[in-house]
């Protein structure tokens, strides 16, 4: 198969309408086999997936320098995202900074560590209330002219923050967790969104791997094991819900994880938008069985009967849900 392309945004660039969360490759998911990693960015490849989503929080810096071969392998044929703003160091994760100068050295060192001349798609990755956004992203419009970077995207905004924010240089993509277990982004950041002609790129769509009911046990690296919706009594009470998400995978003679994709892709419809999934998967296997998820049509029926499931959820999406768009809605 190989997946069709969509603009992200009106006037962003043409992507895959899925892409690949990079995230896992380097860190937080437990321990990564490097090898199985590259394989599967070949992988993506022989379907047509094009976009990339990194940070220079990942691995802090090791998840941008392990694309790096592969995306100068391929430069012409990958549209590449990655982020600033969670501070972090090899012993404690600082505080979250929007300052100008800090976003121009951290473009400067994601640049480096990828080895290229200019950025896809440039993300704010949370937002700093005590810098306004005419600084910041006045800052970020200015790499935009500089010729470092093509696109604007934030992450975890509300509809107001992206409003004011494209009022100063056109967004073309708000990344923000989007599933059948999370939908705040549906308050007021969609609608915005839909206005602007902003995509809607979805993060964690499967639910950090709960929403594919295969989830026993986490190793020691693994920091799912202090998420809230993993833990305990709302373990158990979640896990009851995948239920409805089962019957449906029957029917379509599909796993629960591509019903969960299935789903998010269909909210392009259902809010007339642009949105684009970005499953991570450190296996090419896996990989393949997301991409399949673009070929399955939920029948209205299935989709009603999915709607009730994330008021029902059991435990927030993060512990501390201070950085969440939802905090400031």
């Amino acid at each position: 198969m190989n997946l069709n392309t969509v603009l992200l945004g009106t006037d962003g660039p043409k992507v895959s309408v899925q892409g690949l969360g990079c995230m896992g490759m380097s860190e937080f998911y437990g321990d990564t086999d490097q090898a199985a990693a590259l394989d599967t960015l070949e992988a993506t490849r022989e379907i047509g997936l094009n976009f990339l989503d990194t940070a220079d929080m990942y691995g802090i810096g090791a998840n941008e320098e392990f694309l790096a071969p592969f995306i100068n392998k391929h430069r012409e044929d990958v549209v590449i995202a990655t982020k600033f703003g969670i501070q972090r160091t090899a012993t404690e994760r600082g505080p979250v900074s929007n300052d100008p100068a800090y976003i121009r050295q951290a473009c400067d060192a994601s640049l480096k560590r990828l080895n290229i001349e200019v950025i896809d798609v440039y993300y704010m990755h949370r937002r700093a209330s005590d810098v306004p956004l005419a600084d910041s992203v006045g800052a970020m419009s200015e790499l935009v002219a500089a010729g470092k970077v093509r696109y604007l995207g934030l992450s975890e905004v509300t509809g107001a923050e992206l409003r004011e924010a494209d009022a100063i240089h056109h967004i073309s993509a708000v990344q923000s967790e989007w599933s059948i277990f999370s939908r705040d982004v549906e308050i007021s950041t969609v609608p915005a969104a839909r206005e602007l002609g902003t995509a809607l790129v979805a993060y964690s769509p499967l639910g950090r791997g709960f929403l594919t009911g295969e989830l026993t046990n986490f190793g020691a690296n693994d920091f799912r094991q202090f998420h809230p919706r993993f833990s305990g009594d709302n373990a158990k009470s979640n896990f009851e819900l995948l239920d409805a998400i089962r019957r449906i995978a029957g029917a379509h003679d599909a796993t629960l994880g591509q019903i969960a994709l299935a789903w998010v892709h269909q909210q392009a419809q259902v809010h007339n938008l642009t949105v684009v999934p970005i499953p991570g998967t450190r296996k090419r296997s896996r990989l393949f069985e997301n991409a399949a998820a673009t070929q399955i049509v939920l029948t209205q029926a299935q989709l009603d009967a999915l709607e009730p499931i994330a008021g029902l959820v059991s435990g927030p999406r993060y512990a501390d849900m201070s950085g969440t768009s939802l905090a400031r809605e």
